[in-house]
């Protein structure tokens, strides 16, 4: 990859990012709330068996398809994956996750002025715009390989995974490092299956995930937003 390509995925997949990412845990503080993580063991298992269970299957295929269609300046494929995936979103938390990020990200690149108008007008063409949309647009404007795109994503919501689990579990900082280290390779095998996964077999069914996530929206006591 080129120098400046390599720094603008770094300044991508930061979490210095201002779009949010900080402010959701995805299900995971409801989890740790009823005592499904409690320790470095815990963590690490929770946040394997979503990566390869949920995200793998879905989220990531669908990234990579939204790299190829604005790589392509496919107009309709972009707004296909788009509209699915925000139907796949099936609580209110994980809805307005992903369009509030994407609503943040849209807005950071337009105001950045990154990306030709074509993209652009693709981008501006969505009735709601979801995190991935937005993420695929940007690397593509910034001319981000898509595998290396497609690693930073992961790499970004694995590291938001394992601060809420410093944060909340708690875990200490360096065994925090320690569970990031030892997910590389991991992120390297979902990346893969999602760039491989046929259309017919996406899948968004997670419902113990899905429950976490609804208790979490009444439970009393919460830092995160999901």
């Amino acid at each position: 990859m080129q120098a400046t390509a390599l720094l603008h995925l770094l300044q991508l997949s930061s979490p210095s990012l201002p779009i949010g990412a900080y402010s959701y845990s995805q299900g995971l503080e409801s989890a740790i709330e009823q005592g499904l993580v409690k320790d470095q063991v815990t963590a690490k298992n929770w946040i394997i068996d979503h990566l390869h269970q949920v995200v793998a299957y879905f989220e990531a295929p669908i990234l990579w398809r939204l790299l190829q269609a604005f790589e392509n300046r496919d107009a309709d494929a972009v707004s296909i994956w788009t509209e699915r995936f925000i139907a796949a979103r099936d609580t209110a938390e994980f809805r307005a996750e992903t369009i509030q990020m994407g609503y943040s990200l849209g807005k950071l690149v337009i105001d950045l002025h990154i990306g030709d108008p074509t993209l652009l007008a693709i981008l501006q063409a969505q009735p709601e715009l979801p995190l991935p949309t937005a993420f695929a647009f940007a690397a593509v404007a910034l001319k981000i390989p898509p595998e290396a795109a497609m690693l930073g994503m992961l790499f970004s919501w694995s590291e938001n995974q394992v601060l809420v689990c410093v944060k909340s579990v708690p875990l200490g900082q360096v065994a925090g490092q320690r569970l990031l280290l030892s997910l590389q390779s991991e992120l390297q095998l979902a990346a893969e299956h999602a760039q491989q996964l046929e259309d017919d077999n996406l899948s968004n069914w997670s419902p113990g995930l899905s429950i976490l996530s609804m208790q979490h929206e009444e439970q009393y006591s919460r830092l995160y937003r999901s």
